[in-house]
């Protein structure tokens, strides 16, 4: 089950300062508050009702030509009542959940989402194995954005288990190369997301994602699949800001902190399973990737001299063990991670089609996950026959479609796991698998529910299959071409 951390929903004392042109409350104009006054304040603070905190910032509005200023000590419940009559410049809504990282983008979506639909923004934040650093002072970001409230849930077993191990089993690969990093991740973000917004009582979930790109229905069609009544809003496709200098004049306008965060050249995106990269160079396909932009994995070149040999234990098509060692899902894949990155494993380079149409190239890092679809499908070489195989691969193109496309919770995509989880109930067993300067190997591969019999398979003849048999089968299964040579020799 995740975790969940929740940080308290008003870090600030809310000074509401009528503006008695226009009448509304403004939640944009801030001044800054000595710390007198919040001391003053500090004491009153608890006697609020809703959930006030104090802060050395406090929300104000310019009332009137003459700069004089009325101080309204209001509650979050006032507030909130004051900006319910005033709505926002593009409609009304009560409470938005976002999905934020705290970076640029998201920063300001936080203030915009407030201007335009009048509403109180809580941040939601999932843990999926991007790293700590991209958590680190997430509160205080949201706060000084206008947020009301920041959730963090640690999603990183449910990802693995529920939505990649699933996708292992199925034996999911988009386009030949990819292996879903980013498309596995959307439907688990976005239905905590859901889940948040029915704890908060929110009317409404937004999100970051471009009008390009595929995450923006990755994440709508699970909003639709698990709560149709939801609003949706996505600022990208709405609001006039052109890029990043455009956001940074919108942050300076409404006093939103910029992220001092040196900017990458290229889009990245990580979680447990991989790290995408995009952008700059890449976006010509001709050009060969700079060796200092990896990050999970080293240049095979440099990779150790000596290769190194694990064991990966498997059951009805899920790993749960290396080297005999019984691992948790996402301590299994970070295990592995850490493996495969020293040995250069899991680089590809690829052009793909993207769900809205377009072609785009990415770079992705996939160390542990290449480990274990190779493991997999050595032990399934075992444990299922040559019809099951074909039909299981097969449907590995379409359930890889349909993750790539967003429809996790569609239920064609629910019925092939069903197929999948059955078909692979005796894929259990072990590989050893030898990593080596950016390759993966099998060199060993054992199974209780093994297909493969050593006394048929020999050379030496046995009981059980007569080589001249061979002789009659031959001919019966080449009679086709036998019959269409006799014709065109009019025999």
């Amino acid at each position: 089950m995740a975790q969940l951390k929740a940080v308290s929903p008003c870090s600030s004392i809310n000074l509401a300062l009528h503006n008695p042109r226009r009448g509304s409350l403004l939640y944009h104009d801030k001044l800054s508050c000595p710390r007198k006054l919040q001391e003053q304040f500090g004491s009153r603070a608890s006697e609020l009702h809703g959930h006030a905190l104090v802060s050395s910032t406090c929300n104000v509005i310019r009332a009137s030509k003459s700069k004089a200023i009325q101080a309204v000590f209001s509650s979050e419940r006032e507030v909130e009542a004051k900006a319910k009559s005033g709505g926002g410049l593009r409609g009304k809504l009560n409470k938005v959940v976002l999905a934020y990282s705290g970076g640029l983008d998201t920063s300001v979506i936080v203030p915009w989402l407030r201007e335009n639909y009048g509403c109180e923004v809580v941040c939601f934040t999932a843990d999926v194995g991007q790293g700590i650093k991209e958590l680190e002072g997430l509160e205080e970001k949201a706060k000084a954005s206008g947020a009301c409230q920041l959730v963090v849930k640690d999603l990183k077993e449910e990802f693995v288990r529920d939505y990649i191990f699933p996708c292992l089993r199925a034996g999911a690969i988009y386009e030949r190369k990819y292996l879903l990093g980013t498309s596995m991740a959307r439907p688990v973000i976005a239905k905590a997301m859901v889940d948040v917004a029915k704890d908060v009582g929110a009317d409404a979930v937004a999100h970051g994602c471009t009008g390009k790109g595929n995450d923006q229905v990755r994440f709508e069609l699970t909003f639709f699949a698990l709560n149709p009544e939801l609003n949706v809003v996505a600022p990208w496709r709405e609001w006039d800001i052109q890029g990043r200098e455009d956001a940074i004049e919108y942050a300076k306008k409404h006093n939103v902190p910029v992220p001092v965060t040196k900017k990458s050249i290229y889009s990245r995106d990580r979680n447990l399973w991989h790290l995408s990269h995009e952008g700059d160079i890449l976006e010509d396909p001709a050009n060969e990737p700079k060796k200092d932009m990896y990050m999970m994995s080293v240049d095979p070149e440099d990779a150790p001299d000596q290769p190194e040999y694990i064991e990966i234990g498997i059951v009805s098509g899920i790993p749960v063990s290396v080297n005999g060692k019984k691992l948790s899902p996402a301590s299994l894949l970070t295990e592995l991670n850490e493996i495969g990155g020293k040995h250069g494993i899991g680089r590809i380079d690829l052009v793909e089609n993207r769900l809205v149409g377009m072609k785009s190239r990415g770079v992705y890092e996939t160390p542990g996950g290449t480990i274990l679809f190779n493991a997999v499908q050595e032990l399934e070489a075992l444990t299922l026959d040559r019809e099951t195989i074909q039909v299981k691969d097969s449907l590995a193109l379409k359930y890889a479609e349909l993750v790539y496309a967003g429809r996790w919770f569609d239920p064609l995509r629910e019925s092939m796991d069903a197929f999948m989880e059955k078909i692979t109930e005796t894929t259990t067993g072990s590989v050893t698998l030898k990593l080596y300067k950016g390759s993966v190997s099998a060199t060993g591969r054992t199974s209780p529910n093994s297909l493969y019999r050593q006394d048929i398979s020999s050379f030496e003849s046995g009981q059980i299959y007569d080589q001249a048999d061979a002789a009659g089968f031959i001919k019966l299964y080449g009679l086709p071409m036998r019959v269409r040579a006799m014709l065109e020799k009019g025999i």
